[in-house]
């Protein structure tokens, strides 16, 4: 008997990085996209609130299959989220498929409590572990590359393989809509791994300015990221991973995004030129 594809495919998260590509993909595919968001007031939208258990079920109505990122307002996701993945393993004829990261196993902290759930207790399911975004460069590491000309991080020369986002959408539709090709735990990476100085070296080539990595410690770094707000716990965590990275946690490449989609990963290089003009003006 073969699997079903799915007609109605919820997406949480629908407004972020994966979210919103994601959906763009679903609906060239003539699959109906569920964007949940905490303020439904579009046609598509749904009320979902991880905090407010009374949204799950409606949420779920109706729909095949599931796209589930996370909540990032904690390190212990899987509380808050168990009782809405148990209700879509109860309900959905579909796939859950979970956003995670390669620096998170199974079991692990934030998503990997999350993972393991759904290892041992959903009838189908996937999990994207993909390693760091390049969406970072134009995101979260922008401010200081065009104020400073300066990348930090305390990755020291450990290697990353970053990942375009849109592979990782590309990914999460097939595991979506044709979930005996992609199921199971998958590891996604772009096509080499970098350290952040060559990182660094190929925003310089394409932007025309010079761009130094800047080499802090953990300590400093988890300084750097309270500076922003962010709350002692998870900036600790934060900066733990770039202690992991410079260790060798993300030196690795996979083939999984060419061996889903039929096509190789984006490199940073070609990233960073299609994403130039990110990088010409101050962000607000």
């Amino acid at each position: 008997m073969g699997c079903m594809v799915p007609e109605r495919v919820l997406v949480t998260g629908s407004t972020g990085t994966t979210g919103r590509l994601l959906a763009n993909l679903l609906r060239g595919r003539d699959a109906e996209v569920i964007a949940a968001t905490r303020r439904a007031e579009l046609p598509g939208q749904v009320w979902f609130d991880w905090s407010d258990p009374a949204s799950f079920a409606p949420a779920l109505n109706g729909v095949d299959a599931a796209y589930v990122v996370a909540p990032t307002d904690r390190v212990d996701q899987l509380p808050v989220m168990r009782p809405f993945l148990e209700h879509a393993a109860e309900r959905l004829p579909g796939a859950i498929v979970l956003l995670s990261a390669a620096s998170l196993p199974p079991g692990g902290p934030m998503m990997g409590g999350a993972h393991a759930w759904l290892r041992d207790h959903a009838p189908r399911w996937a999990v994207l572990r993909p390693s760091w975004f390049m969406q970072n460069f134009t995101g979260q590491y922008l401010p200081s590359i065009v104020a400073e000309g300066r990348l930090y991080s305390a990755t020291d020369d450990g290697r990353v393989s970053f990942i375009d986002a849109a592979d990782i959408a590309a990914v999460a539709a097939a595991a979506l809509l044709t979930p005996e090709a992609a199921s199971g735990e998958l590891v996604l990476t772009g096509p080499e791994a970098l350290t952040y100085h060559e990182a660094a070296s190929a925003i310089t080539e394409v932007i025309g300015r010079p761009v130094r990595h800047c080499r802090l410690s953990v300590e400093a770094l988890a300084d750097r990221y309270r500076s922003f707000g962010l709350p002692g716990d998870y900036a600790d965590l934060l900066a733990g991973m770039d202690r992991a990275i410079a260790r060798g946690s993300e030196d690795r490449s996979t083939t999984t995004v060419e061996d889903v989609t039929g096509r190789p990963p984006t490199s940073l290089a070609t990233f960073l030129a299609e994403n130039r003009k990110s990088f010409t003006s101050k962000p607000s």
